[in-house]
């Protein structure tokens, strides 16, 4: 299931239309940065056959949420922290690492 814009609205307890193009635009990009974390689509039928997993879709909606409430890149006077509590936290969760072995097989020559 991908997160909808009336699943933000929701989750962000905004009940008019007037900013649907503002939540549209951070939910279109709190995806592509969740994704890039990963490094994979979330709606990849690969990696999630079926359903994407609820929490990563909590991600996306936490991460669109926070950038919703704080849409300057600095507040003064108040703690704030780059990623909202519990993104990072939840892709890690998901994220595959790999190690390049191309150079497993070469040898010195001698």
């Amino acid at each position: 299931m991908a997160v909808t814009l009336i699943d933000l609205k929701a989750h962000c307890n905004v009940t008019d239309s007037n900013d649907d193009a503002v939540l549209t635009t951070y939910l279109a990009a709190a995806q592509a940065h969740v994704e890039r974390l990963l490094g994979f689509s979330l709606y990849d039928p690969v990696e999630f056959p079926g359903l994407t997993p609820p929490d990563l879709n909590l991600a996306v909606m936490q991460l669109a949420a926070d950038w919703y409430e704080n849409r300057e890149a600095s507040i003064s006077g108040t703690i704030i922290g780059p990623i909202p509590f519990g993104v990072r936290e939840i892709v890690n969760e998901y994220r595959t690492y790999t190690f390049g072995l191309a150079d497993a097989g070469a040898t010195d020559g001698g």
